[in-house]
């Protein structure tokens, strides 16, 4: 039996897919995005957090059968809710192996992955596979830009991307509206361009800039360094995705 190591489980969570959700979020993550909103989730292993109450260890390590269990004591209430379970993160394809394990054991629950994607095929679509839903983030569509901003190309996240498309796995596009960096016109097109080209057309989901990092960053002894100006108020341009006649609504 697999263990794995998790940051928080969230309860009652609404924006994690469908319903009245548990959003577990798994440590690490193979990105470095400037603009991470959970830089506790980062590191694959347990590390301490600093805060006006204290230091608090973050980073809980749970058997598949633990973990499948405890989210299916929520199963009734999480069904009434018409929700789910989210797996969330950090990264969970990191973790594939044991997340697959986990949504193997679940009572019938609805279950949605919340990923960037960014995996061996084999990782992605071990858990895409087990899935109701699927919320792929894709932030920027050159991969030079996807470079400088997070540490990485998007090469695996695309290639996962055409995967998907080419099941009938349900999944939503979402797009983190950081300002100048992915809000820009030239970023929005391009990625209306990369889903038009897909043979399932996804609906979009553009998501405002969230601006609580920073004391997070503090607390996990980090520096925050975004490299772009937080101050500018993000953009909201849903032309370029009406140009290929895709669905698209900020969340």
């Amino acid at each position: 039996m697999l263990t794995g190591t998790i940051f928080d489980v969230r309860e009652f969570t609404v924006h994690d897919g469908p319903g009245i959700r548990t959003t577990v979020f798994m440590k690490g993550c193979g990105l470095r995005c400037s603009w991470c909103h959970n830089p506790e989730g980062l590191s694959p292993f347990p590390q301490v957090m600093k805060g006006s109450a204290g230091e608090r260890l973050v980073g809980q390590t749970f058997t598949s059968r633990e973990l499948a269990t405890r989210l299916n004591q929520q199963a009734r209430l999480l069904k009434i809710a018409e929700g789910g379970v989210t797996f969330s993160g950090g990264e969970p394809l990191m973790q594939s192996a044991f997340v697959a394990e986990v949504i193997d054991q679940l009572n019938e629950l609805h279950v949605t992955l919340d990923s960037c994607g960014n995996a061996a095929a084999e990782e992605f679509m071990r858990v895409a596979s087990r899935c109701d839903l699927v919320l792929l983030d894709l932030k920027l569509a050159d991969p030079q830009e996807h470079l400088r901003w997070t540490g990485c190309d998007n090469r695996l996240i695309l290639h996962n991307l055409g995967l998907l498309a080419a099941t009938d796995i349900p999944f939503i596009i979402r797009v983190p509206l950081i300002p100048a960096v992915t809000d820009t016109d030239q970023n929005l097109l391009g990625i209306a361009r990369v889903l038009a080209a897909l043979p399932r057309h996804p609906c979009v989901e553009l998501l405002p800039y969230n601006q609580g990092a920073r004391a997070k960053y503090a607390a996990c002894g980090m520096e925050w360094r975004p490299g772009f100006d937080e101050n500018i108020p993000y953009r909201v341009n849903l032309e370029p995705f009406k140009e290929f006649e895709l669905e698209a609504s900020l969340a």
